[in-house]
This record gives structure tokens, C-alpha cells and sequence, in this order.
């Protein structure tokens, strides 16, 4: 017998090298690499807490990165952080190398230096690992996300397209360069105290739409140097990439200003906190298309300025019924929110900082477990005919783990039909007055990490290794917390005897 023996014990790596298509992507980025004069390359993944980490290798290598990779400890998904004990979370410093392989339709160029460019990353376990060698890393949350939505499409024909409001604070330096207020008053909606940042909104919509952010509107808000800039929805990967891309080019614009960025949810009592809501919907088919924002030769690959659009909203109303009642899929999808929205929480709200702003319910915090139409005091709103808000999310979220855990709170609801009940018309503080039962959500980090541990839906959000290095990275951050003198100590109980 004779012929040639074929190899079918491939990798998860090399099969996602030799995807169908991959090769012609890595060209046009050589085109790219070569058109624009682009010298210096920043490969980047996703770490558990959003943070974006990776290396940066001289452009003249992109071919052989393409295909090889670059290695990094796997610790670096969890930021090399160690804990209150001085051991390493996540990852032991035992542990292998990490292989991070580009995708190169996220190549782009930074407009800030025009000589570099970044490239987003998907990860794998060392090739040389004895057990799932070469395979996904599942501490790799941008893979995750990747890997189930596509799940999730196969399972129910359907895409997850969202939006995202990103507040954050721009914050003055004092002469010690910490934080010394916000650059403008906490007036809402203030054209005058937006103008005060115009210079710096201005650079920032500069900066996103060269990097292929749809900017579509902004305003004041109502904290200290409170923005929210937003861009245009798109399918549940793009927006996760274009949110941590906001993020880097708000840092980028604080350094130029001498400010700081600021993303942390409360950094100030008695106003309002920074939330990040996510506007949700599930589409069929469409297509997509590409915005130049007068470019007549865009600085980086097509895919970071295409955006999906038509289709079928499964989420609108149903022929017949109430113009504001979504479809019986955004029902089922809504059902699914409320059943679990105790785990998601530990997810949208993840720090000990996270829950300053459920507490401050004065200003309209989503701590109860509840929809309705337009009704900000619960924790989901119909916003619009077509999507609803899911609100108890905020400006510290990893949002590859939120978009994730969604898409598994979706599934549990569209495959069990999970009914949400009567959308809640009244306030709901008033409502509860009247005698409402009404769930509330947890309001403590460590409260909401044991509503995961006990949510088997939303764990699978964070395969394999991934609900470890969360529960470990959290749990650690919350202990460190209650291990901590505050200055409230200070303030309540220093003169309190005798």
C-alpha cells in the first residue's frame, strides 16, 4: 500500500493559522505596514480585569509573528498580580509561556505616532505543554468572547450587536500628579462646561475615527469632568475592541492635556458614579458596511472601519402588539437577564469601587432586579423600539467578559423561554412602598462573586481556567478591602472612646 500519510491532530493553533483567508490578511497588512511607514507594532490582548497587555516587536517581524506568534507567562491574564499573601494569582511563576497569535483585520495605526500600529491578539497554551498543547487558552477573554458568540450564532442564527455608554472623569493633577478634582463643575447636560473640554473631546473624536470609531455623540455629565462620548453599535467583538480602544486613546489624550483619565466608577460621594450601560439586540443576516471618515486610503485594515447593519431586529415589536413590547425573543432574552442578573453582577459591577455606586441610590443606581419601558430605576430598560439597557454595568467593566456572559444569560432564556413578567411602570422605590417584592441585587463584591460561584449559566461565560483567575483575582481584591483601614475608619471610630 502505498500514499502519503495525512495529519489530522492538528492544533487549535495551527488550525487558526492556516484559517481559510488568514494568508491574504496577512499581506494586505505588509501592504499597510509598507504604504504607511509603519516601524513598530503593538500586539495586545485582554487581561481578567480589561486591562490591555501584550509586547511590541519591530515591524520588519510581521510575518514571522503572523505565523509563530510571540510567547508572554500566562500570568499576564491576570495582570502578574499577586495576592495579599505574596503568591501569584491565576498563574504560578512554574507556569509555560502563553503564544499570542494577531489578527490581522484589527491592524491599525495609532494617529497619535504614526509609526507604530497595534494589533489585536488571540491566545493559546504553549506548544510544548504535555496536556492541550497548542490548544485555546481559556484564560484568554477576548478568545473566549470570539468562540461564544460563534457558539451562540450556530446554536440560534442570531448576532449580538451593542452599544456601549462610556462614562469616565476627566480629573486635574495637583502638584503631587494625584487626582485634584474634576477639570469642570457637575452641572448635566451643561453646553459651557462641555465647551471647557472641548479641546479634549475634540482630540479624542480625532483620534477614534482614525482608528475606525463611528463617533456619533457626547454630552456633560452630571459628576465632575464627566463625559460620555459614544460610537455607533456593531456585532459584540467590534464594540469590545473599540471600547478598550477608547480607553487607550482617552489615555492617550490625558497625557497630551497633562489629566488624568479616569475610569474608576466613584471617585466621588454625592454625584453621580460613571457607568458604562450596554444597549442590547439580537440581529438575522444583514451585511456591512465600511466608513471612510475621509480617508482616501484608511490607516489600517477594512475591518476596523466596517460596521454591520440591516437585518432583522429580533428584538422589535411584534405585528399587533403594544409598539413598545419587544418581540417574543427579546422577552425570552430579557427573562434570561432577570433570572441571572444576581451572577452578572459580580461581572457589570466588579470592583469593591463598583458598589459606592449601587449604594448612592439617589441617583438613579440599578440595584433591583426589575424592567420596564423607559424606567431608569430598574435593571433593565426598554430604551427603544428594538434594544433594551442593561444598566447595572459601569466604567470599570471588562467588557469581552460582560458581552460573554450576556450571550450565555441570552441562550439560557431563548432555550428555556423564560418569561420576565409585566414590565414595571412605576418607580420602583414607590412601587415597593405600595407593597412590591422585588429583588434586589447583590451589594457587595463579595456578595456577587458567591451568586456566580452558585450560577452554573453565567460560569460558563469563563470556561476552563477562566472562572479561577476571575474568582481568585475578585476574591483577593475584596479580602485586601476588608483587610484595610479606610479613612472612614479614622473619621468614625479614632476619638469614639472614651
Amino acid at each position: 500500500m502505498t500514499g502519503v500519510l495525512t495529519r489530522v491532530d492538528t492544533t487549535d493553533l495551527e488550525r487558526y493559522v492556516a484559517a481559510e483567508g488568514r494568508d491574504e490578511l496577512v499581506k494586505q497588512v505588509r501592504a499597510k505596514i509598507d504604504e504607511l511607514g509603519i516601524q513598530y507594532i503593538y500586539y495586545q490582548f485582554i487581561s481578567v480585569t480589561g486591562r490591555i497587555v501584550g509586547k511590541g516587536i519591530p515591524a520588519d517581524y510581521w510575518e514571522v509573528t503572523a505565523e509563530k506568534g510571540f510567547q508572554l507567562v500566562y500570568g499576564a491574564t491576570a495582570n502578574l498580580a499577586m495576592n495579599r499573601h505574596g503568591q501569584y494569582l491565576g498563574y504560578g511563576p512554574e507556569a509555560a509561556e502563553l503564544v499570542a497569535i494577531p489578527d490581522p483585520e484589527t491592524f491599525c495605526q495609532l494617529p497619535w505616532d504614526q509609526r507604530v500600529a497595534r494589533v489585536y491578539c488571540v491566545c493559546f497554551r504553549n506548544r510544548e505543554e504535555e496536556e492541550d498543547a497548542a490548544a485555546f487558552l481559556t484564560g484568554d477573554c477576548r478568545g473566549n468572547l470570539k468562540r461564544i458568540h460563534a457558539e451562540f450564532q450556530a446554536k440560534h442564527g442570531l448576532q449580538l450587536r451593542h452599544g456601549c455608554e462610556p462614562e469616565m472623569m476627566w480629573l486635574k493633577k495637583g502638584p503631587d500628579g494625584k487626582p485634584d478634582g474634576g477639570v469642570t463643575k457637575p452641572n448635566c447636560y451643561h453646553i459651557d462646561q462641555f465647551e471647557e473640554l472641548r479641546p479634549v473631546f475634540l482630540r479624542v473624536i480625532e483620534y477614534g475615527r482614525a482608528m475606525g470609531l463611528d463617533m456619533i455623540q457626547g454630552d456633560h455629565e452630571d459628576a465632575p469632568g464627566q463625559l460620555e462620548l459614544n460610537f455607533m453599535f456593531d456585532d459584540a467583538l467590534r464594540t469590545c475592541d473599540r471600547l478598550s480602544t477608547y480607553r487607550q486613546i482617552c489615555a492617550q489624550v490625558a497625557r497630551e492635556f497633562n489629566l488624568i483619565a479616569c475610569f474608576m466608577s466613584k471617585p466621588f460621594m454625592g454625584v453621580s458614579a460613571s457607568g458604562c450601560h450596554h444597549n442590547l439586540s439580537l440581529w438575522r443576516g444583514g451585511d456591512t458596511a465600511t466608513k471612510m471618515f475621509g480617508f482616501s486610503s484608511l490607516p489600517g485594515l477594512e475591518g476596523n472601519f466596517t460596521y454591520h447593519q440591516g437585518g432583522e431586529n429580533t428584538f422589535l415589536p411584534e405585528e399587533g402588539v403594544s409598539r413598545r413590547m419587544p418581540g417574543q425573543v427579546g422577552l425570552h432574552c430579557i427573562g434570561g437577564v432577570i433570572e441571572h442578573l444576581p451572577a452578572l453582577t459580580a461581572i457589570g459591577c466588579s470592583t469593591v469601587n463598583s458598589y459606592r455606586r449601587l449604594w448612592d441610590a439617589g441617583f438613579w443606581a440599578p440595584v433591583y432586579s426589575d424592567w420596564g419601558f423607559q424606567n431608569r430605576t430598574c435593571g433593565l430598560r426598554i430604551s427603544a423600539p428594538g434594544r433594551f439597557e442593561y444598566r447595572a454595568v459601569d466604567s470599570m467593566v471588562n467588557p469581552y467578559l460582560m458581552a460573554g456572559a450576556i450571550l450565555k444569560a441570552f441562550d439560557d432564556g431563548l432555550s428555556r423561554q423564560l418569561d420576565p413578567g409585566e414590565p414595571e411602570q412605576r418607580n420602583i422605590y414607590e412601587a415597593m412602598e405600595d407593597g412590591k417584592k422585588v429583588k434586589k441585587l447583590p451589594m457587595s463584591l463579595g456578595e456577587a462573586l458567591d451568586c456566580l460561584a452558585t450560577d452554573k449559566v453565567i460560569q460558563s461565560a469563563l470556561p476552563g481556567e477562566m472562572h479561577r483567575i476571575f474568582d481568585q483575582y475578585k476574591r483577593d481584591e475584596w479580602e485586601r478591602f476588608l483587610a484595610t483601614t479606610t479613612n472612614w475608619d479614622m473619621d468614625n471610630y479614632l476619638d469614639c472612646l472614651p
